[in-house]
């Protein structure tokens, strides 16, 4: 009889242990999961310039060329990560701050949005990049869908970078990558890079009226049949030539940003997926660039942005299990330099879109785990 209630006694305690331990992972994760990411705290601290413009990059540099980035110069690109943030967050006053730096400094008196400004706010160059001001505008009519406050203004200043978009960013009825304002006439360029096709953005333009009849669906119908190798995407769309080019190095950024804009199509890419989710279980990474005539990596760095862009991928496929996975290996890369905790900084320095991508892969996983 002794004997008998030792053993159930030690059955309860290794049940309660159990219990005990199941209970801490869970909560530990849901604690993990819901928290602030310290990443945000690390931008406001370390990236962001006197003026309130994030800087590109944490060690100042200077740019020896006007096409190239560097130091503390500040991207519409960061600006319009920053405000899909915002938003994704329903953080309304770090909207405000984005839209005041988006009409102080970057929108030009003939209404492009500059694609680089240096440190102290001043644009140096007369072009656009097209796929930041579609990130812009969509941010900005998500904001006037999500909050009454200063919405007449957000869809004013979006109609208004759309009707330039439309009339100035055009080649051969195609959007193009960039338009030149440097004098009356301008110049267009005769490429469209697939990663710029934003079709959430473009969806949501149709939806407000600013893009002509047929716009969408021809963007759409675009990205639904243009061509892969078998596995990768195209890189470019010649808009004179009417095809499609490949590059050699295949730089997973661009493939996942293609792969999530085509989530919102009929085209799943199913196979980049497989392939991706059969990388990172064989090597327990997934190196930022590959060889595409072999499928075998170029580099043997990670890049951060990978990790958050596969996360947003993840949960845009109903993939909770795999967003976790990447979650959490992600985050073993943050916060490894002391100096700046939260923060994706290796050897001294980061790039700015190493930090707003992961920044919007966890929001993504947050707000898909509150559903």
């Amino acid at each position: 009889m002794k004997r008998l209630n030792q053993k159930r006694i030690t059955w309860l305690i290794i049940l309660a242990v159990s219990i005990t331990a199941a209970l801490i992972i869970f909560v530990k994760e849901r604690f993990v999961m819901n928290e602030s990411s310290p990443t945000v705290s690390f931008v406001q601290d370390h990236m962001t310039n006197p003026n309130g413009t994030l800087a590109t990059y944490l060690q100042d540099a200077s740019s020896d060329k006007a096409d190239i980035v560097a130091g503390r110069e500040a991207l519409s690109e960061s600006l319009g990560l920053w405000m899909q943030y915002a938003v994704a967050k329903n953080d309304q006053a770090l909207f405000e701050e984005s839209y005041e730096l988006l009409t102080t400094y970057f929108l030009m008196p003939q209404k492009y949005i500059a694609w680089k400004l240096d440190a102290e706010g001043k644009s140096l160059v007369t072009t656009n990049a097209l796929g930041d001001d579609f990130r812009i505008v969509g941010a900005l009519l998500k904001a006037a869908d999500q909050w009454e406050q200063g919405r007449e203004a957000k869809l004013a200043t979006a109609s208004e970078i759309s009707r330039t978009l439309s009339q100035s960013v055009q080649n051969k009825g195609y959007y193009v990558d960039f338009h030149d304002f440097a004098n009356g006439k301008g110049h267009s360029s005769d490429t469209l890079s697939l990663v710029y096709v934003d079709l959430p953005s473009l969806q949501l333009m149709e939806k407000h009226e600013m893009l002509e009849p047929g716009t969408y669906a021809k963007y759409e119908s675009m990205l639904k049949s243009m061509p892969d190798d078998g596995l990768f995407y195209p890189k470019t769309f010649n808009v004179a030539t009417k095809t499609y080019t490949y590059d050699d190095t295949v730089n997973l950024i661009d493939q996942l940003i293609v792969a999530n804009h085509l989530t919102a199509t009929s085209r799943k890419p199913d196979k980049l997926i497989a392939f991706l989710k059969k990388e990172f279980n064989t090597r327990h990474q997934l190196p930022g660039q590959y060889k595409r005539g072999t499928r075998t990596p170029a580099v043997s760095y990670q890049s951060t942005s990978v990790y958050g862009l596969a996360i947003m991928l993840a949960v845009q496929s109903d993939d909770p299990k795999w967003a976790k996975q990447l979650y959490k290996h992600m985050i073993t890369m943050r916060g490894l330099d002391a100096n700046y905790p939260g923060g994706y900084v290796f050897s001294g320095n980061t790039h700015m879109f190493d930090n707003l991508f992961p920044l919007l892969g966890e929001t993504a996983l947050q707000n898909s785990l509150k559903k």
